[in-house]
């Protein structure tokens, strides 16, 4: 029973926030337009339906705010990404340095090498708290990571980096 309450509270969230979202960005422009407090915003829900759908024991919420820190830094860290790349494409910033391929590979490169990082840290952050999951709190963990990562990804968009979307 409670894993089934479980399930629809995430899926009741998820469908609320995503449904409000679209309502609320379709009048001002679009997916491009999300500011760092919409961002925070959906930081938020994502750490809160993960949390709730672990349904964590005492001795598990002591492993609990090392997971929470390094969701957040990866999400400031995507977020820096964002606004990077919002200011190159709102011509800010020359998004082709005198046309050199090299140049442009390194900086790939550069943040590809910080995205493995904050990966890194996160999955160092869990490691503890997933040893300690039941069976059904790591069903519960892989659903919930699905869900919530899917509709991230339905909010942000594949338009704003088609190279940034393997986060």
């Amino acid at each position: 029973m409670t894993k089934k309450a479980a399930v629809a509270a995430i899926a009741l969230l998820m469908t609320t926030s995503s449904l409000s979202y679209a309502a609320e960005t379709s009048s001002t422009g679009g997916v491009g337009q999300l500011s760092a407090t919409d961002m925070k915003s959906l930081t938020d829900m994502r750490v809160g339906i993960i949390k709730a759908a672990l349904q964590l024991t005492p001795d598990q919420e002591k492993l609990w705010p090392a997971v929470e820190d390094a969701i957040r830094a990866r999400a400031k860290n995507r977020q820096a990404r964002l606004e990077r790349i919002a200011e190159l494409r709102d011509g800010a910033m020359d998004p082709l340095p005198q046309g050199n391929p090299v140049e442009i590979m390194q900086r790939r490169a550069d943040r590809l090498i910080q995205r493995g990082t904050d990966l890194k840290k996160l999955a160092d952050a869990w490691e503890p708290l997933y040893k300690t999951l039941s069976e059904d709190q790591k069903k519960r963990m892989s659903f919930a990571s699905y869900v919530v990562m899917r509709g991230m990804r339905d909010v942000i968009g594949h338009s704003i980096d088609p190279e940034d979307d393997d986060d």
